[in-house]
C-alpha cells in the first residue's frame, strides 16, 4: 500500500495529543537488545505503537514497541523502543513509516542504532562500529511509489545518507571516551534468515564490514525527508562462515546485553554535544 500524507498527519495528530506542546528534535531507533536507552529517557511519555493510527507492531526479540518521548542529556528526543522489519511481514513504506511521522512532530536529526554480524575478519565481535554508508540492493526502495512532496523531491540524493558532520562528532565522543570505534559500512539483507557463508563472502567483496536485517530502509526515508543521520552498528557475531558455528538470536541479545554501558556511554556523548 501507499500511505497519504494525510494518513502520516494522523498518526502526527495523536501522539500530539498525548504529548502536548512537547516537541522532539532527534529521533533514536533502537535495534535488538538496545531498547534500554529508552528506559533512561527523563520525563518520558511512552505512546505504544498499537495506539497509533497506521502504526505496525514490532514483534522481534528484543523489541518492546513503543514511543518514549522526553530529554536525554537535555536534548528533546523521541526514542522507538523496537522497529519494524520486513521480514515481519511489513512492506518497506510500513517498515519505515515512523521515521516520517517523527519528521512531522519536529525531528531534524534521526540517530539509529543496530546488533549486525560482522564481516571484516579483522574486528571482532563486541566491537562498537560508526556507519558511514549502506548497501540495499534486495527488493524495492520504501519510497517505492506516489512521491509525497511535502517530505521530498522524486529521486533524491544518497551520497551523504549518513551525515559528515555527525561522523565527527562520533569519533570526538569516541576518543574522549576511550572508546575503539570502528568505521564500516552496513549492508542490508531481508531475513529473518541469517546470512549464508557465501552471502557474507558477497558482501565482503562489495565493501561492507556489517550484515542486517534493518536499518536502511529508515535511513533512506530520512534521507529523503532532510534529516541528519547518525548511524551505530553493535558487531554482535561473526558473520556466518567465518567461525564454525551456528548463529542465534541469544547470542546477538547476549552481545548486546555486555556492551551496553559502553554503547550508551558513545551515544549520550553525542546527544550532549548536538545540545
Amino acid at each position: 500500500m501507499n500511505y497519504t500524507f494525510e494518513q502520516y498527519q494522523q498518526s502526527a495528530d495523536y501522539i500530539r495529543s498525548k504529548i502536548g506542546a512537547f516537541s522532539p528534535k532527534v529521533a533514536m531507533v533502537l535495534g535488538s537488545g538496545l531498547g534500554y536507552m529508552g528506559d533512561i529517557v527523563e520525563e518520558a511519555v511512552a505512546v505504544p505503537y498499537g495506539e497509533i493510527p497506521h502504526f505496525k507492531a514490532s514483534t522481534a526479540p528484543g523489541h518492546k514497541g513503543r514511543l518514549v518521548f522526553g530529554k536525554l542529556e537535555g536534548v528533546p528526543v523521541a526514542v522507538m523502543q523496537g522497529r519494524m522489519h520486513h521480514y515481519e511481514g511489513y512492506s518497506y513504506e510500513e517498515v519505515a513509516y515512523a521515521v516520517r511521522v517523527l519528521k512531522l512532530l519536529g525531528c531534524d536529526t534521526l540517530i539509529v542504532t543496530n546488533a549486525a554480524g560482522c564481516v571484516n575478519t579483522s574486528w571482532k565481535a563486541g566491537d562498537l562500529m560508526l556507519i558511514t554508508d549502506q548497501i540495499k540492493i534486495f527488493m524495492e526502495s520504501p519510497l517505492r511509489g506516489e512521491n509525497l512532496p511535502q517530505f521530498g523531491v522524486r529521486f533524491p540524493d544518497a551520497s551523504h545518507l549518513y551525515t559528515p558532520a555527525l561522523q565527527d562528532m562520533a569519533r570526538k565522543a569516541a576518543g574522549e571516551l576511550g572508546i575503539a570505534l570502528k568505521e564500516g559500512v552496513y549492508m542490508y539483507f531481508p531475513g529473518p534468515q541469517y546470512e549464508t557463508p557465501a552471502e557474507v563472502r558477497f558482501a565482503r567483496i562489495a565493501g561492507a564490514d556489517a550484515v542486517g536485517m534493518s536499518t536502511a530502509p529508515e535511513v533512506i526515508v530520512a534521507g529523503h525527508c532532510g534529516m541528519q543521520v547518525l548511524g551505530f552498528t553493535l558487531l554482535s557475531n561473526m558473520a556466518a562462515g567465518i567461525l564454525d558455528q551456528p548463529l542465534s538470536e541469544e547470542e546477538v541479545l547476549e552481545a548486546a546485553e555486555a556492551c551496553k554501558d559502553k554503547f550508551s556511554k558513545l551515544v549520550l556523548s553525542c546527544l550532549k554535544q548536538m545540545g
